[in-house]
């Protein structure tokens, strides 16, 4: 498993994070008994960003915590010797601002918006909510995993 790591937003970001969200995508992978040869991408990126992101992509007008943009689209995908799962966009200002609100660190909140970001790439969704029970079961299986 290879994450990407590319931090685009001007505050400051603790390089001692990185060996834990890579742990967090290692163990959805784990849980989901997905392979392991895949490629993901991460972006830390601000709210001016993730804004113009969500309005081109999602037609919301406003920032959002974190978008996520699956490449699987067929069971052809899966058969390459490197699976390139996708890209996960994260605004480090409203991890900051959801930490507070919710009472977790900025590492938790930042390790469960990751967790959220690769079951989106895996295919789950919360539109319903039969697919939101389905996608909550996976993450807190992976934040209890991980002592989160």
């Amino acid at each position: 498993m290879d994450l990407y790591i590319d931090k685009r937003s001007e505050i400051s970001f603790d390089e001692a994070l990185v060996p834990k969200l890579e742990k967090c995508v290692r163990e959805c992978l784990v849980v989901q008994k997905f392979p392991q040869n895949c490629e993901i991408s991460l972006s830390l990126v601000d709210n001016d960003e993730i804004h113009q992101l969500n309005n081109t992509y999602r037609n919301k007008d406003c920032p959002t915590d974190v978008l996520s943009f699956p490449m699987i689209e067929s069971e052809k995908d899966l058969k390459h010797e490197i699976i390139l799962l996708g890209d996960i966009i994260i605004s480090i200002p409203k991890t900051q601002e959801q930490a507070i609100e919710y009472g977790h660190t900025f590492e938790r909140e930042l390790c469960y918006l990751t967790i959220h970001g690769m079951f989106h790439l895996l295919g789950y969704d919360h539109m319903n909510e039969e697919d939101k029970v389905a996608m909550r079961i996976k993450e807190k299986e992976v934040v209890k995993n991980l002592n989160l």
